[in-house]
Order: C-alpha cells, then structure tokens, then sequence
C-alpha cells in the first residue's frame, strides 16, 4: 500500500472493535484522512473484519467498502524517534491512559522515553470508549498487544528489506531494529517512510513476545498525567476555557422529579454580569434532561451570585412524600409478607431450618449514597446554528452515552456532535450518566456562544444518581458439625418506574438487583432468595462495584456470623462453604464464570500473609476476614482492627490478595489501585450517608457528608498479586468489595459487637 510520501511518519489507524465503515467514501478520501498529513500507514480493523487480503491496499480498498469507518490514529512515529500513542479510553483516575499504551509500546519495543500520549476524542474508530465496570483492560488488551506487534513486524519488514538480509535475522528492541549476525541497526525514525510502503501482513500470522521477555508491562511507571496534575496544569472538564465562553449554571428542583411553575427572570437578567435567565421544560426521564432554570453569566462567580437571588415556584410531584424512615418502616413490613420474587429455591429450606442445630437471624442495612467525586459534574458546550455542529468538552466515563443522549433529546445528529474527552477528578460510575452533558447542550442551544456549566458541591450532592441503599433478612442454619446447611435472604430493593416496550414497570437501581447466582446461593444444599422492590422517584446509577459494594458486606458479614455461632474457624468455614469444585457455568457477577480454585488459593495467600490465626490479640484487637469474586477479579482481605473502650475505631493492617490474570500491567497503578479500595472502603464503610426527606436529599455538602481523612486511614496496606493463567482484567473495582466486611469482622473480633447498619458512625462500639 503506498501513499504519498510528505513528512515521513508511520501512523497505525486504531479501530480494534469496528464493524462497519464507509460506504459512501472513495479509497482516495479514506487515505487522505487516515495520512495524518504525511506518509502514513492504515492498519487496525483488519483482523476483526478478518481481511485475508495479501496486499494491504486490496485490504484497505475491501474495508472502505464494506461500511462506515471513520479512521484516526492511534500509533504515529515521527521521524524525529517521537512515538505518540493516542489514549482512547476515558481516564478518571484509574490510571489507563499511563497501562495501555504501556501495552502497545511493550509489543512495539520502543523507549518508553520516546513516548508521548495523547488523549482521544470520541470516535467510532476507536472502537467502544468507556471507563466503567474495570473493562478498560480486558476489553483492550490483546488488541493492543496485537496492534503493537503488527507495527513491530512491519519496521523489522523494512529494515531486512532496506538491508537485503531475511527477516528472520532482524529483531527489534529500544526503538530500533538490530540485525543479529552483523550487528547492523536501524532506528525506527530512519525505517518509517519504507514501512509505510509495505503491505500489512495477516495479524494472524504476527508473533507476539514471550510475556517472560516483557520489560516494560509489569514495571513502575507513574502516571502520565502526574506533573501536570501536581503542578496545576489545566486537564480536567472544569479547567476547559474557549475564546469568547459564556458561564452558565443550572437550578433544578430540590425534589426528585419536580417541574418550573414559574421564575423571577427579569430580575434575575438585571443583575451585574448577568447575560440571559431561561427556563427549560426537560422530559419526565429521571435519567435526561431534567427541567430547571439556567442562568449564563460573564462568570462563574456572577452566575452563581445570581442564583442566589434565583426564586422558582416548583411542581415538586409526588416524589415529595417519600422519606427514608417511610423506607425503612415499609421495608420491614415488607420482608413479613408474601409474593417476593423468586430468584433462587434449591433444596428444602424450611425442613433445613427444622433440623438444624443451630440457626441464626439478622438484618442488614444501608442508606444511599452519593458519588461525591472531587470535581463537580461539569461540560462545557459550543453549538453553532450556521451548520446546526455541536462541539464539547466533558468529563465523562461514557462519551458515547453524551452523544447519543443528546441526538435522541435535541435531535442534533451524531454526525454533528464532536465530543472531546478530558481527564475526569474522579467518576466511580456517576460520569457514566449523561444528565450533565444534556444541560449543557440544551442550554448551548439557547445562547449564541460557547458556554461552560458548572455544578456547585450543592448541585452534585442533591442530584446525583445515587447508590441505592436496602435492606437485607437473613436466616441461615448449621448442622450438628457446624457446616453451613441452609441460607435465607430476602431483600428489599429500590425501583424507579419506568416505561418499556408501552408498559410501566419497576426497575431495580444499578446495583440493586440481587442475582441468584451469588455467592453463597449456588453453594448451599438449601438456599432460597427473594427480592421484594419499593418504587421510588430517587435517580439511581451505578457506583463502584456496583451491588458487590454492599452485597460482599452483607453475605461475608452474615457468614461469620453463622462460623461463629457454630464455633468454627471463619477461614476454615468460608473454604468448606466454596468446596473444592470449580463451578463455571456463567455463574456469579455478571455471568461471569465462577473459578473456586482462584477463590481458594487467594484466600489461602491473604491468609498465609497477614499470619490468620497465628497471633493471640487482646480484647479490643481482632482480624477478620472476607473475599468476593466482582469484575472478574478474586480478592480476598485481612483486616486487623483496635477499638478503644470509648468505641474509636482504628484500622491497623490490610492485608489483600487479588487474582487479576496472567500479567500486571503497570505494577504502581495496580498497588495504588488496591490502596484506593481500601482507602475508599474505609471511608465508605465509616461515614457517607444520605437522609431522604420530603422527596430531596437534605445533605449538601461535605460538612454534612463524611468523608475518611488522613488520620482515619490504615497504618498499612499490604497487597499482594497472585498471578494465574487467565485473561487480564482491570482493578478499579474488585479489591473495593471486600474490605467492609473484613473490618466488621475483625471489630466483632475485637469487641463482641456486630455492625449491622451502614455507615459505621451509626453503630455504638463502646466495649468494658
């Protein structure tokens, strides 16, 4: 495949997922968009759309006709030695725009230091973009492996051909490509403009590197990002500034649902710095574009100024009888009656219960809780009528998700919306909804000139999409030799009404479903699970781990409970419950194969570490222990505690063990991810709650909602990798689950005392 030769530089397109491309498009315009302005090289797609092609330009002329690809580069080498790798997932934090073009530079064999990273905008040839159920790193990985091979091969291609020797005598390394009997080299800047002349070869027939030869993946390598951050570089959706921006913010009503009756909107335009009021009417989806009333100023500070003098009469809606004590007391009512729905019923569960030797009941509870991400939803949005193009700046965990919200909402195409990702402070699902980038749109519409929304710590809080409390029964039995025999759970969920296929219907929040498949159900002779939901008007999503994060609390809280009524060793009784028969049939979190090996042997590693049962601790000290399968990751944690006689708290040692897969990444980025689960967990076990009154949140900011500071965190966190032969997966989430049980065990340990309700503070620890 040739094209024409103007600054040399070797560009890989990366659509490693796209199923379609251009069907109205010459091969002349797809090379010219894929040139980058200069000699470039298209490769990507060709092993998903499985071009058997010899020559890469019958290939390139077989993909342009088959469907709509919109090719952009994800690999360019420039002829200065500057390898630039474009990131195409959102980074929020998890650090995936430093790990996976680590994996693409791995297999390229290039210097890191040679590397710089660029992050994406959305674009459909970059395959799927979001950060969200840890699947950045499984979903990527081996393309990206593969991707970096294929442009390996192609430099040595071009360096046995510029030195007339079989390729087999060339290998590459450091950015350069070596010929192995003379010692001859070529660096990759002086090879570019020859491999970009050469034919793609058949991914299939690429060879990838020995993962005991990697130098690169598994290493330290701190963030990318990590000057600019430290240093206050403008990287974040809030820092975004565009020529002749506008500053809007967004009044909504205080109650869930609630509509504009009316607002003082002359008064309001008078006001200093103060350039337009509106009211937008929104739908009825608690998910789109709520109604409220937006105010665009020629600042920040005049916007928020002027809502201080903003006064809406509101249709709050019937959402504005509901409160979390009307919750609670109908929950219990609930969890008394029949006609719950039947998620699992193995066994004879009653008869087990009659025969038992020793039964124990509980309930468990938690409240909702917001996402409380550093920075506040924000977007900044640009639409121009002359062309009908709209043009922002978020954010987000989900991009697609903007875009596709605001087509169906305000009717703008696809075609016309340019997206741009920035790094987001913090996400934990809540960037994964659209809700912010809509009002930004639909505000965009109304004002000739770029705008910039920005939420207040306020709006964040009281609009969020909440994780969804609940409330737990339980009842388990054990026999005569203490093995776990039967297993009750009814719980009590929360649902939104929504419409689907021309029916109302109740749907759980994200995360507030409980599956059949979790563990312990499959594993008990005698299991019966029921699932009760109360409609609701509070916004739910997804927050992280969604249901793990409180269901490992509740299943690992109980199952201790149950060991220590029949005087069995918790370690001991969890390995007996798991048995040592894999079950893998698309059980557990999301369909996703339960591996009891990996369970096992992680259990035993944290055990082994943290020295379970070998240490005698006073009263007031104690160990507890817990492991949960979520995201495709095994972890299991030790957490060692010390309660004072006046109930403080203080968390000693965290001690986790994780399975991941074959390969950690980036090894800094994996050990601050596990500590940031911790952490997190900690935080989360000990303090947020959010009272629902009246249909609203009466919390609205961090001087109402706790968070975990510095003294409050572990003096140690130990974590250890258990690598094993299955596929990579991400960390964002698995090591977080674990951990509220752990420390509520290991405070029973200390203390005799069982925490049964979330947050912590709720719970009175004193002990004489």
């Amino acid at each position: 495949m040739k094209t024409t030769e103007m600054n040399s530089e070797l560009s890989l397109v990366g659509d490693l997922s796209v199923e379609t491309s251009v069907k109205n498009s010459s091969r002349r315009v797809f090379l010219q968009q894929t040139s980058l302005g200069g000699t470039a090289l298209v490769l990507g797609s060709f092993w998903n759309l499985h071009a058997q092609a010899a020559d890469g330009e019958q290939a390139v002329a077989k993909l342009v006709e088959g469907s709509a690809f919109t090719p952009s580069a994800l690999i360019k080498i420039s002829s200065d030695g500057i390898v630039t790798l474009i990131s195409k997932q959102p980074e929020i934090g998890q650090g995936i725009k430093t790990s996976l073009p680590m994996v693409i530079a791995e297999e390229l064999e290039v210097n890191w230091k040679d590397v710089r990273i660029v992050q994406g905008d959305l674009n459909p040839a970059y395959g799927g973009q979001f950060a969200g159920g840890s699947l950045s790193t499984p979903l990527n990985y081996d393309e990206f492996l593969k991707l970096g091979a294929l442009a390996r091969t192609m430099l040595i291609s071009a360096a046995a051909q510029k030195w007339q020797v079989p390729v087999t005598e060339c290998h590459a390394e450091k950015s350069k490509v070596i010929h192995t009997a003379s010692k001859r080299q070529a660096t990759y800047a002086s090879l570019v403009s020859l491999a970009a002349t050469l034919p793609v070869p058949d991914v299939k027939t690429v060879k990838l590197k020995d993962p005991a030869k990697y130098t690169l993946i598994g290493s330290r390598i701190g963030g990318v990002d990590n000057k600019d951050i430290v240093t206050g570089k403008p990287l974040f959706g809030i820092d975004v500034k565009v020529p002749g921006m506008l500053y809007a913010v967004y009044e909504k009503c205080p109650a869930f649902g609630g509509k504009v009756v009316s607002a003082n909107l002359e008064a309001i335009k008078a006001l200093p710095g103060v350039r337009d009021a509106f009211i937008i009417e929104g739908t009825d989806n608690l998910n789109g574009l709520m109604p409220g009333v937006a105010i665009i100023a020629e600042s920040t500070w005049a916007s928020f100024s002027a809502r201080k003098q903003l006064k809406v009469v509101w249709d709050e809606g019937k959402v504005v009888n509901e409160s979390w004590d009307d919750f609670s007391n109908k929950a219990q009512a609930l969890s008394k009656q029949t006609g719950a729905i039947n998620l699992r019923k193995d066994g004879d569960v009653n008869a087990a219960f009659t025969n038992a030797a020793k039964t124990v009941e509980a309930s468990y509870s938690y409240p909702f809780i917001s996402h409380a991400s550093i920075e506040p939803q924000n977007c900044t949005a640009w639409y121009k009528p002359e062309d009908g193009s709209l043009e922002l700046w978020a954010p987000t965990q989900n991009p697609a998700a903007g875009q596709a919200i605001v087509t169906s909402v305000l009717k703008i195409p696809k075609e016309k919306i340019t997206l741009h990702m920035t790094r987001s402070g913090g996400g934990f699902g809540r960037r994964l909804s659209a809700d912010y980038v809509i009002e930004a749109a639909a505000i965009a519409m109304k004002v000739n000139a770029p705008v910039k929304l920005t939420w207040s710590r306020e709006d964040d809080m009281r609009h969020d999409h909440y994780r969804a409390g609940g409330f737990h029964f339980l009842r388990g039995a054990v026999d005569a030799k203490g093995k776990l025999t039967a297993w009750h759970n009814h719980f009590v969920t929360f649902a939104n009404r929504i419409m689907r296929d021309g029916k109302s219907v109740l749907q759980p929040g994200s995360g507030a479903s409980l599956s059949g498949e979790e563990f312990p159900g499959r594993w008990v002779e005698n299991c019966l699970l029921e699932q009760t939901p109360m409609e609701t008007g509070v916004p739910m999503g997804p927050w992280r781990a969604p249901g793990s994060n409180v269901f490992a609390w509740v299943f690992h809280s109980f199952i201790d409970e149950l060991a220590h009524a029949a005087g069995r060793d918790p370690l001991a009784f969890r390995l007996e419950i798991l048995g040592d028969k894999d079950i893998m049939q698309g059980t557990g979190e999301r369909g996703q194969p339960y591996n009891v090996s990996r369970m096992r042997r992680v259990l035993k590693e944290v055990a082994e570490k943290s020295g379970w049962g070998q240490r005698k601790f006073p009263r007031g000290q104690g160990q507890g222990i817990a492991f949960h399968f979520s995201h495709r990751g095994y972890i299991a944690e030790v957490a060692e505690v010390t309660v004072s006689k006046d109930g403080q708290l203080k968390v000693d040692r965290v001690v986790v063990a994780t399975d991941i897969g074959s390969q950690i990444v980036n090894l800094s980025g994996a050990e601050n991810q596990v500590q940031g689960s911790v952490i997190d967990g900690i935080s989360t076990l000990m303090f947020p709650e959010l009272d629902i009154q009246r249909g609203r949140v009466v919390q609205s900011n961090f001087n109402e909602y706790g968070l975990l500071r510095m003294p409050d965190s572990p003096t140690k966190i130990d974590v250890h990798f258990v690598k094993s032969d299955f596929p990579v997966t991400g960390l964002g989430e698995p090591a977080f689950p674990p951990l509220a049980p752990a420390v509520c065990n290991a405070i029973f340990a200390a203390t005799g005392k069982r925490v049964r309700q979330l947050p912590l503070l709720r719970s009175d620890l004193r002990w004489s």
